[in-house]
C-alpha cells in the first residue's frame, strides 16, 4: 500500500504546477550529479590505467634497491634464490649512473642504464622502439638504445648514421679527483646508437640503455655489483605475498619496491585528486537532495486532505511518513537510474568515437604537474 500511494503521488499531476516542476528538477539534479560523478571517476580510472601502462613499459613489477648507498652485491646463488621465489617469473640485473653523453657536435646529460639480456622480459622497451632496433651489442662492439628525446638532443638519426657517442662518467674513487687535471677524474666509453624508443617524456629525455658489462667495465665494478634487481612476477601472483617473500630472503639491507612504490608521488597525488573530486561531487549530490526535500515538503502541504482521510481510515502517522519517504526514494531512484544511463552513454561514446582528445603534450604536462606536486 505504501508504494502504491508513493507511485501514484509521483505520477499524478499536482494541483500546483510548481510542485511538478520542482519534483522533476530534483530528478534532473540528481541525474546530472550522478552522471558527473561516474564520468569523472571513470576518467580518473582511465588516467591511472594509462599511467600504469606507460610505466610498465619501462619499470618492472618489483625493484630491489639498496637500503643505503647506490649499489650492492649479490652472488650467483642469491640470484638463483630470488628467481626461485614462488610467483617470480623473471629477474634482471641493472646498473644506473648519470653521465654526459656527447657526439661530434652536441652533448647532453643522461642516465646510463646498464641492463642484461633478461631486461626485455621484465620491461617492454623493445615494443616501444620507433627508430632502429633494440640491440645492445654485436660483432662491432657495444651498442646503445636511447630515448627519443636524447636522440633529438644529440641531433642523431640512428637509422641513417652510425655516429659514435662518447659517455663521460665520474670515477667512483673520489680521492682520485684532481682539480688541476679534471680529465683524469672521469672515465670514458664509446658506443654506437642502435635504436631509439618513445614511451613517455620522463623516460625519452634522459635514459640511454647499454649492456651491463659495458658500464661495469667503465666504473670498475665488482662481479655481481648492481644498482637494482628488477623482477617480473607471474600473472595472478599475489603482489604482497611475493614482496614479503623477497624481503624476507634478502633482509633489511635492501628495499623491495612495488611499481606503485617506485613512483609513490605520482600515484598518491592521483589518488588524492580522485578522492577530492569524489567528495566535491558528493556535496553536489547532497545539494541536489535538498531540492528533493523541498519537493516533498510542498507535496506534504498539498496532500493535507489526503493525510486527514488516511488518518480517519485508521492509518498511523508512521505509515503516512513512510509513504512520503517512499516518494523521496522514487525521486532519488529515478534520478540515479537516469544518471547511470547518461554516464554509461557518455563513456561509451567517448570510448568509441573519442570526441574529446587528450594530446600528448597535454598529457605530458599533467604528468609533470603530478611529479611537481
Amino acid at each position: 500500500m505504501i508504494w502504491q500511494f508513493a507511485t501514484r503521488y509521483f505520477r499524478a499531476k499536482k494541483s500546483t504546477t510548481a510542485i511538478n516542476i520542482i519534483a522533476w528538477v530534483s530528478v534532473g539534479a540528481i541525474a546530472v550529479g550522478t552522471a558527473a560523478l561516474i564520468t569523472v571517476l571513470s576518467v580518473f580510472n582511465g588516467f591511472t590505467g594509462l599511467v600504469k601502462s606507460l610505466y610498465s613499459s619501462f619499470y618492472p613489477d618489483f625493484r630491489i634497491v639498496p637500503d643505503s648507498g647506490k649499489t650492492f652485491i649479490l652472488t650467483p646463488d642469491q640470484l638463483k634464490q630470488i628467481a626461485a621465489v614462488p610467483g617470480v617469473a623473471h629477474i634482471s640485473s641493472t646498473v644506473e649512473e648519470k653521465a654526459v653523453v656527447r657526439n661530434q657536435k652536441k652533448q647532453t646529460i643522461a642516465i646510463i642504464k646498464g641492463v642484461d639480456d633478461h631486461f626485455t622480459q621484465v620491461a617492454h622497451v623493445q615494443d616501444k622502439i620507433v627508430s632502429g632496433a633494440y640491440s645492445l651489442h654485436d660483432e662491432t662492439g657495444p651498442l646503445s638504445v636511447m630515448g627519443l628525446g636524447v636522440e633529438m638532443a644529440l641531433g642523431l638519426d640512428v637509422e641513417k648514421s652510425r655516429v659514435p657517442i662518447v659517455i663521460y662518467m665520474p670515477r667512483r674513487d673520489e680521492s682520485a679527483f684532481n682539480p688541476l687535471m679534471p680529465d683524469q677524474s672521469v672515465v670514458t666509453g664509446t658506443t654506437y646508437p642502435a635504436g631509439s624508443f618513445a614511451i613517455q617524456q620522463e623516460f625519452d629525455s634522459k635514459y640511454v640503455l647499454v649492456d651491463i658489462n659495458f658500464i661495469r667495465r667503465m666504473l670498475d665494478m665488482q662481479p655481481g655489483e648492481v644498482s637494482a634487481i628488477e623482477v617480473a612476477i607471474q600473472p595472478g601472483a599475489g603482489e604482497k605475498k611475493v614482496q614479503r617473500a623477497l624481503q624476507a630472503l634478502l633482509g633489511d639491507r635492501v628495499k623491495v619496491q612495488t611499481r606503485m612504490q617506485q613512483h609513490a608521488t605520482i600515484y598518491n597525488v592521483m589518488q588524492v585528486e580522485k578522492w577530492v573530486t569524489y567528495v566535491f561531487l558528493s556535496f553536489i549530490l547532497v545539494i541536489a537532495a535538498f531540492n528533493m526535500i523541498g519537493s516533498l515538503s510542498m507535496l506534504v502541504i498539498e496532500k493535507q486532505k489526503d493525510i486527514t482521510i488516511l488518518k480517519a481510515m485508521g492509518a498511523r502517522s508512521a505509515t503516512i511518513r513512510r509513504i512520503f519517504l517512499a516518494e523521496g526514494v522514487l525521486i532519488a531512484g529515478a534520478g540515479s537510474v537516469i544518471g547511470f544511463a547518461l554516464a554509461i552513454i557518455i563513456c561509451l561514446v567517448q570510448q568509441h568515437f573519442g570526441l574529446i582528445k587528450l594530446g600528448g603534450a597535454l598529457f605530458s604536462l599533467m604528468l609533470s604537474r603530478w611529479r611537481c606536486t
